[in-house]
């Protein structure tokens, strides 16, 4: 049975989401460093909202000088240092509104799959004193483009079954997404606004696909520990004769430079 769990709380889920989250598109990654003038190993690094580090181990693949992950979640934080352990990224307890991190100290600073869950006005400001002049702020998500396959959309449909017009918070293709572009355009402390997606396909197990599903928090809030457990044995019933789902991710990030 499913605990209860708060908006943005991961305590007990950080195994499923560091075990069958997706990686991000690497093109993407290629197009946010080519943003920086800099080669990658002149760049210092902070991910903030680093969850279990997935994103922040494939910019460490990318050759980055220095990476720090801060992280509020003691229970994804420690998930992320056990799977950084043969990485040299040093990680902190901080969020979005407070890294901790010191002033003029970064190149770059991003939040995957986790700006939503920040107070914009207050972050922002955080992040403009961290960042070095002309360094970036990048927020990206990673959300699943259900619409190329029938089965994907069948099964976010019974979500609706479960409870209708469900609002998705973290799905990277709603809420602060919708307006993001003019938000941080509008902001005081950055300009230079550049928007990028690129498709990628993953080939999931259906362990890894349900693993997926389990590691969400906003449908666990909104649907409760009973409704979640039923979608669960909903999605696993319908993938029991699969080898492989077959599922596109289409990574979506926003840069903004650091106004002076």
């Amino acid at each position: 049975m499913s605990r209860q769990l708060s908006p943005g709380d991961f305590t007990g889920l950080a195994k499923d989401y560091s075990r069958h989250r997706p990686d991000y598109s690497p093109s993407v990654l290629k197009a946010l460093l080519g943003l920086l003038n800099k080669p990658a190993d002149a760049i210092d690094f902070a991910d903030i909202g680093a969850g279990t580090g997935i994103w922040t181990r494939m910019v460490y693949a990318a050759g980055v000088k220095s990476i720090v992950a801060v992280e509020p979640n003691e229970d994804m934080r420690s998930n992320g240092i056990a799977d950084c352990r043969h990485t040299s990224i040093r990680w902190l307890a901080g969020n979005a509104e407070q890294t901790s991190l010191p002033t003029d100290s970064v190149d770059w600073l991003t939040m995957a799959s986790s700006f939503h869950w920040a107070d914009f006005e207050t972050a922002t400001r955080e992040f403009h004193r961290v960042l070095r002049q002309n360094g970036r702020f990048c927020a990206l998500w990673n959300p699943r483009l259900i619409e190329v396959n029938p089965l994907l959309v069948e099964i976010e449909a019974h979500l609706d079954t479960l409870r209708p017009n469900i609002k998705r918070v973290s799905s990277g293709r709603s809420g602060i997404t919708e307006t993001l572009t003019e938000q941080l355009w509008a902001s005081p402390y950055f300009d230079d606004v550049v928007y990028l997606e690129g498709r990628h396909v993953i080939e999931m197990t259906p362990a890894r696909y349900l693993g997926a599903w389990r590691s969400v928090n906003d449908l666990r809030v909104q649907l409760g520990p009973e409704k979640f457990d039923a979608f669960l044995s909903f999605v696993e019933q319908r993938i029991a004769d699969l080898n492989v789902i077959e599922a596109t991710y289409l990574t979506r990030a926003w840069s903004a430079r650091r106004r002076d």
